[in-house]
This record gives C-alpha cells, sequence and structure tokens, in this order.
C-alpha cells in the first residue's frame, strides 16, 4: 500500500506540474498577442499620424506658404519630430521627381515614372480616388525595403502633383518597436508571400518559439507584423527544484522497495545466521583441537570444549582468568609466562612452539599452540585467538624415534665392523706379530748372556711403538661401536676422512682396489659429531669398494675427496663400479631398499638422516669415467 501511495504522489506531481507548464504556455501566448496587438496599434498609429502631418504639409504648399527652402525645412522637420519617414518626396503631375528631403542622386531616386516603376500604381490610385494611397513594398539599391505614402495635391480642383513619405520597414521598426519588446520577441514585418521585409531582434533564434501575427494597416498590401517568442532560457532553479522532487520521490520509492526487500533479506538472513550457528557450534563441539581467546591484557575471553576437555576445567572456570593460568605446569612457569609475554609483544612464531601443560588431574602434557591476532569487525586487533594440539603422544613417538635411530646407527657401526673383522685381524697381526718377534729376540739374548743393553733398549722400544700401533687400532674400534651419547663438537674434516681411509685401506688392498685422498688445504672444521661423520664416510667408501666387485682390477679406484665449495664443506667418495640403474635411483635412500643380497637397506638411509641432522645434504652423481659419486655437504665452521 506504501509502494502504491508513493506511486500515485509522483503522478499527481506528474500532472501537477504538467499544469503549470500548460498554463505557462497559455500566459505566454496571451502576453504574445497583447504585445503584438500594441506593437501594431503602435505603428498604426505612427503611420496614420504621418499621414495626416503629409497632409498638412501638402496644404501649406497649397496656400504658398512652403516654397523652396521653406518646404525642406519643413519636411525635414516632419522627419525628425515624427519618426515615421525616413523621406519626404514632391512629385509633379507627371510624376517626375521634383523635390526630396534629404536629397537624393539620381541612382538612389529609381526608375522614372511608368508601369516600370513600383511605385507608379499608388501615384495613380492617390491622384484618382484624392485622397492617400500606399504603395506595395519595394526596394532600392542600398535602401531595404521600402512602402511608401502618395497624398495627392490640388490646388482649386487642379491636380499640381503628389507629396510622398518614404517609409523603410528596418528603420520603422527601429524606431518604433521598443526595447522591452525586443527583449521578449523577433518583431518582422512581412509580405503576403511570407518575404521578411525587415525584423528587429536582440538575439539569434537558434530555435523559434511560439509567434503570432496582425494585418498592418496601413499600408495594406498584404502586411502584417509577426512576433515570434524567443526560445526561453531553461530555468535553472525550477528545472532543479522538479529534477529534485522527481528524484526524491523517486528515492522514496526506490527505499521502501529496498527497504522492504531488506526486510525479506533480513529474515532470511537472521535464519540462515541461526542455522550457520548451530553448524558452527556443532563443529566447535566436535574439534579435536583446542581454541582459546585471550584480549590484550592476557584475560581469556573464550574457550572452546576441546581445550576444557584437555585441561579439564569448564569455560566458566577459565573465561576471565589473568596469567598464570590454573593449567600452567608448575615446573615450567617462567618458560610460560616468557612465552606468554612474547605472544601479548607480538612475537609468537607463526610456525607454533611447544609447552607443557597440566590437568586438572596433576598430569603434565605437551601442548603445541599457533598464535594468531585477533581481529574484529572494525579490522583493529582486539587480542589473540589459539589453535593448542595435545602433541604429547607425537613427542613420546619423537624420543621413541630418537632412541630407535641411535641404536639403529649402533647397530650399523656394529655390523660394519663385523664385516671388517678380517681387517682389523690383519691390522692387529701386524703390530702383534712384531711385538712377539722383538720379544723372542730379546729373550734369546737375555738367555744367552751375551747382549748389549743398548741393543736391547732399541729392541723395547721398537717394540713399544708396536704396542701402541696396536692399542690406537683397538681405541679406534671401541670408539666406533661403543654407545654413547651424541658428541657433537668442532673437528676437523681432514682429520675425520684420514682416521676413515685408515679402517678402509686394508680391505681396499685385499680387493684390489686403489685408494686414494685429496684433502683440502684450508683445512676446514664443522660442527659435528666426529664417530658419525666416521659411520658416514665408512658406509660409503665400503658401498664404493663392493660396487667394483665386477670391475677389472686395474680399473679399480676409489677416490675421497675434500673441498671447500660456497662457504660448505663437501666430501665426494667415487668409485669406477656399475654405477646406479635409473629405476634403483629413486628408492636408493628409502628403508629397508638394498640390491645386496645380504644387505639390510639401512645404510644410506642412515648416512643420509645423520648428514641431515648436521644441516647438510647427501646426494649421488653418476662418475665421469663409469661408477658413481655420493657426496655431501656440511655447513664449513666460520674462523
Amino acid at each position: 500500500m506504501t509502494i502504491a501511495a508513493m506511486a500515485l504522489v509522483i503522478m499527481l506531481l506528474g500532472v501537477l506540474l504538467w499544469l503549470l507548464h500548460r498554463n505557462e504556455v497559455e500566459d505566454t501566448r496571451v502576453a504574445l498577442i497583447k504585445d503584438i496587438l500594441w506593437v501594431e496599434q503602435n505603428l498604426h498609429f505612427h503611420l496614420v499620424s504621418g499621414e495626416e502631418k503629409l497632409g498638412q504639409l501638402a496644404a501649406e504648399m497649397v496656400r504658398g506658404k512652403l516654397e523652396g527652402e521653406v518646404f525642406a525645412v519643413h519636411a525635414q522637420g516632419l522627419i525628425n519630430t515624427g519618426g515615421e519617414f525616413d523621406r519626404i518626396l514632391l512629385r509633379d503631375p507627371e510624376g517626375q521627381l521634383a523635390a526630396a528631403v534629404p536629397p537624393l542622386d539620381s541612382e538612389a531616386a529609381g526608375p522614372p515614372p511608368g508601369e516600370a516603376a513600383p511605385w507608379w500604381s499608388a501615384f495613380v490610385l492617390a491622384r484618382s480616388i484624392g485622397r492617400v494611397a500606399w504603395s506595395a513594398p519595394f526596394t532600392l539599391p542600398g535602401s531595404g525595403y521600402l512602402f511608401e505614402a502618395y497624398v495627392p495635391i490640388y490646388d482649386r480642383g487642379r491636380f499640381v502633383g503628389e507629396l510622398v513619405g518614404v517609409v523603410n520597414v528596418e528603420s520603422l521598426l527601429a524606431r518604433q518597436v521598443p526595447w522591452w519588446v525586443a527583449e521578449k520577441y523577433k518583431v518582422e514585418i512581412i509580405d503576403g508571400n511570407g518575404t521578411v521585409l525587415g525584423a528587429k531582434t536582440n538575439v539569434q533564434l537558434p530555435e523559434p518559439g511560439p509567434s503570432h501575427q496582425v494585418r498592418l494597416e496601413p499600408p495594406g498590401q498584404g502586411l502584417a507584423v509577426v512576433a515570434t517568442v524567443y526560445a526561453a532560457e531553461a530555468d535553472l532553479a525550477r528545472n532543479v527544484l522538479v529534477a529534485a522532487i522527481f528524484v526524491l520521490a523517486v528515492l522514496a520509492v526506490s527505499s521502501l522497495w529496498a527497504m522492504r526487500r531488506h526486510g525479506r533479506r533480513r529474515q532470511a538472513a537472521e535464519q540462515a545466521l541461526r542455522v550457520e550457528h548451530a553448524f558452527r557450534k556443532a563443529m566447535e563441539d566436535s574439534l579435536t583441537v583446542g581454541m582459546r581467546a585471550r584480549d590484550l591484557d592476557g584475560r581469556i575471553t573464550y574457550v572452546n570444549p576441546a581445550f576444557c576437555r584437555m585441561v579439564g576445567w569448564s569455560a566458566e572456570e577459565l573465561v576471565g582468568c589473568l596469567p598464570p593460568m590454573p593449567y600452567w605446569s608448575p615446573d615450567a612457569l617462567e618458560v610460560t609466562m616468557e612465552w606468554h609475554q612474547r605472544v601479548m609483544a607480538g612475537n609468537a612464531p607463526p610456525e607454533g612452539f611447544e609447552i607443557q601443560f597440566r590437568r586438572r588431574n596433576g598430569d603434565i602434557f605437551w601442548a603445541l599452540i599457533y598464535e594468531a591476532p585477533l581481529i574484529d569487525a572494525d579490522g583493529r586487533q582486539s587480542g589473540w585467538m589459539a589453535s593448542v594440539l595435545d602433541v604429547t603422544e607425537r613427542k613420546n613417538a619423537e624420543e621413541m624415534e630418537i632412541l630407535q635411530r641411535e641404536k639403529l646407527q649402533r647397530t650399523g657401526r656394529l655390523i660394519t665392523m663385523g664385516e671388517m673383522a678380517s681387517t682389523l685381524a690383519h691390522e692387529l697381526n701386524q703390530p702383534l706379530s712384531a711385538i712377539a718377534s722383538y720379544n723372542t729376540g730379546c729373550l734369546n739374548r737375555l738367555e744367552s748372556g751375551n747382549f748389549r743393553p743398548e741393543e736391547l733398549k732399541a729392541a723395547l722400544g721398537k717394540l713399544g711403538v708396536q704396542a701402541q700401533r696396536a692399542g690406537q687400532i683397538i681405541r679406534r674400534v671401541h670408539d666406533f661401536v661403543r654407545k654413547s651419547e651424541p658428541q657433537v663438537g668442532e673437528c676437523a674434516i681432514n682429520a675425520v676422512i684420514e682416521d676413515t681411509v685408515g679402517f678402509i685401506e686394508f680391505d681396499a688392498k685385499s680387493r684390489g682396489v686403489t685408494l686414494t685422498t685429496r684433502l683440502a688445504p684450508e683445512n676446514p672444521r664443522v660442527t659435528a659429531d666426529r664417530i658419525l661423520l666416521e659411520q658416514v664416510v665408512l658406509n660409503l667408501a665400503r658401498n664404493g669398494i663392493e660396487a667394483m666387485a665386477q670391475t677389472p682390477p686395474r680399473q679399480r679406484r676409489l677416490s675421497v675427496e675434500v673441498a671447500m665449495v660456497d662457504g660448505r664443506v663437501v666430501v665426494s667418495v667415487a668409485d669406477n663400479g656399475h654405477g646406479i640403474d635409473a629405476e634403483v635411483a629413486g628408492n636408493l635412500f628409502q628403508p629397508f631398499f638394498t640390491t645386496k643380497a645380504e644387505g639390510m637397506g639401512m645404510g644410506l638411509n642412515i648416512c643420509r638422516s645423520i648428514i641431515e641432522v648436521h644441516q647438510g645434504r647427501l646426494w649421488f652423481e653418476p662418475h665421469d669415467g663409469g661408477g658413481a659419486v655420493f657426496r655431501f655437504s656440511l655447513p664449513a665452521r666460520s674462523e
């Protein structure tokens, strides 16, 4: 109903404006008719007055009072005071020009009397009827359109000539149409064919408005006065007002329609909001991730059911709490407070942080927390929202994995030592044989009694050297295979390579492999566990030796190189074996994947894990001379 009422109001406004416009047009038309009638009456008055003045001038001439210069003076006075005529002529009975005021040259006088002269018919008519006659409009060179009033002159019944008043159409309009009329209308005099003989206007008419015409008597001859209304300039204030009324009305209807639609949409939105709220509530209650919101002061403003289940306190007990929170672990209060202050300062790590919490029953659990700014509807931060995950099982699994990895690494070292038992036996056999020989020689000399102390001293010194050599071998094996905590420290990579090559050297010779080493002249140092690095190099070297089992003996070469590349230490172990097939390359570092008949498939996987723990990288490439090159890089220790 409201919209229908507004539509009716708009329609009535339109009708009102149309009526106002129609009345305005009618008022304009009435004013036009009144003004053109006034103009016609004014012209009529002046032309008739001019006739009378010409008649008076003719009467004075008959009485002989206007001869010579006196006629010219009176005629000029008539022109100046009346404003109807531009020139007064005197023609003799034959129509010849006898006098002219102001004077005329022969060209401006027009054609001679006769049928060819445009004024001749008026001259003849005035002579015939004995009173004023008006000519039809005509033109003369340089004069525009003219029409003339002919007054016959009779002296005691004898026709003696005619007095002629010349009217210039343009001059007549210029003198007799007032400025206030010219401001409103374009005033024209036209003939019976519609030809414009003269006009007075103050403006150009790009588009003519309403017009009205009235016959002009005298002179008759089909002449008429036409007034044309100037195209009215737009009334800016009125148009703005009308436009504002319509715009406001349309806006009112649009607003009502929009309010109606808004009401319906709001109802639909409220219903959708209720549905979404119920849906979000169900999702929130089903979450296993704890959600906790705090304001900028650290006060808890919201917790979800998952968080309540995680810590054992209800939402009513937690909301409004300030640090220290009831679920903070007493053993980690300082650490927890430090993390709290970092979060409040906006320095929470995007990858989250782990911290210990305490459940209500006293159990301690590990929580992984991701903090993010809580932004309100105005785009301003109002607090912090945290996602809390119970990662206790994961932490336990990680610790178990670390223990298992350490056991696996130690097992790998034991397996390696077991596989190298013959090599170790050979290495120990040499110093032990030498010790036995020196010992036997010394005993023999002592039993014979024929000895010199210097000889025994030299033999015993050599015996001690061999004992130290055997001890170094035993100590190296013991350090390699014993169970110990990782000993991360600064170590020279060249020394690690030399010690490892010492392990593998005899095994390489026994298999016909030429072993070469090229150490870095910079003697770079790294931060690492020396024993674990030896295990990696030893495993890679043994793999390279075993890979050359089918290679001709002369081509079996194993090289171990150390180089510095872009601030990192790169160790390369290259062999001339059969290389690595493409189908094998993708699984080479996978656990339990092996190409050996008796292999466990854990060696390279362990090596990669060790290198990655030391922030390094292990990879392989084809060797230019055939075979493969295994490389690993470690960050060099800055001096």
